[in-house]
């Protein structure tokens, strides 16, 4: 009797294992599923004037205003504000959430005018709010912008702790917006540097802190560890200048996700050959949480807190207006995020 043909067995599909970023409880790829999973159904689009420009899913959300464009866009210090409560010092925290909020509209040549912040709090602190106020008013000073209302919202039962985040409110001329459509292959990428973590990758940075250091424990020179986590996001207001003075086809502010924000500019790819050194936090962060290169570089900003995108012609320009900035890489046909060879995804 004939045998018969051993059944070919299935490979076994295991689940990919998880990144450290969502061990550590942020979930890139599920917060990119699930962000589009909310905009799928975010179709009413207003009648009249007004209207809304372009699609969902840029830096900031822009409105057609007759010869102006408006724009909106909106953002929080997230967990950076549990470093702020184990050091006790809630004074810098409001200029990040200026930073998040300004710098999303820097990248589109908008200039940012005026802001509104939201706290939601299981329990008031004068003390805190004090603080916190010191730093919104440095953030919008450093920003140029009027802090014209907010919302404080005691919510205990579904908030613990403290809760910051702002929306703010630009304007530009609708042809000197600024989109990344004008971005093609060949041109350079110039990165600006960072003034550290800012206020991404925070819940990873923690992680690690917390497991193989301390807050109070000395990190570079006086500087103890929860110090370093709490240097405010520098905001890149010298922008505005550059992109009226050189030929800029896009930007980026470099935040959660790292690399990957560049895909939002273009359907082209960003090649980085030459990164700007990280500063020591991230090589201590990598080294101490055995993380690799491609997780760092797609959960921080590395060193690079924002970037211009140039013709060749516009790189001398550029590189003479802002300080410490440096080609970093440049635009490939192939979609994607490249740190050299590797692909960010």
């Amino acid at each position: 009797m004939a045998k018969k043909p051993a059944a070919k067995k299935m490979p076994v599909k295991r689940p990919a294992a998880k990144s450290a970023y969502a061990r550590a409880g942020v979930d890139i790829d599920l917060e990119a599923t699930a962000i589009r999973a909310l905009i799928k159904n975010l179709s009413y689009r207003r009648k009249g004037k007004a209207k809304m420009m372009g699609a969902v899913g840029h830096f900031a959300g822009l409105i057609d205003f007759g010869e102006q464009a408006l724009a909106l866009t909106t953002d929080g210090v997230g967990t950076k504000m549990l470093v702020a409560d184990q050091q006790q010092d809630w004074s810098t925290v409001g200029i990040d959430c200026i930073a998040m909020n300004v710098n999303d509209l820097y990248v589109m040549n908008v200039e940012p005018i005026a802001f509104v912040d939201y706290i939601a709090t299981d329990k008031l602190s004068i003390d805190k709010m004090a603080q916190i106020g010191i730093g919104l008013n440095e953030g919008a000073k450093q920003a140029n912008i009027d802090i014209v209302g907010g919302e404080t919202a005691s919510l205990r039962g579904l908030v613990n702790g403290l809760d910051l985040a702002g929306t703010c409110f630009g304007m530009q001329k609708k042809d000197k917006i600024i989109s990344g459509d004008k971005i093609k292959p060949g041109e350079k990428i110039i990165g600006v540097p960072s003034t550290g973590v800012h206020s991404n990758g925070l819940s990873l940075a923690r992680s690690v802190v917390e497991k193989y250091a301390g807050y109070d424990k000395k990190f570079v020179g006086k500087k103890t560890f929860g110090q370093e986590l709490l240097t405010p996001t520098r905001i890149y207001a010298e922008s505005l200048k550059v992109a009226a003075t050189c030929t800029v086809h896009g930007m980026c502010h470099v935040t959660g996700g790292g690399l990957l924000n560049f895909n939002r500019l273009s359907k082209h790819g960003f090649r980085f050959d030459s990164p700007i050194t990280p500063p020591a936090i991230f090589g201590w962060i990598q080294k101490a949480g055995d993380i690799s290169a491609v997780e760092m570089y797609r959960t921080f900003n590395m060193g690079m807190g924002y970037a211009y995108v140039v013709p060749k012609a516009s790189v001398a320009c550029v590189l003479k207006m802002v300080p410490g900035a440096q080609i970093v890489g440049e635009v490939v046909k192939e979609p994607g995020a490249f740190l050299g060879d590797l692909e960010i995804t």
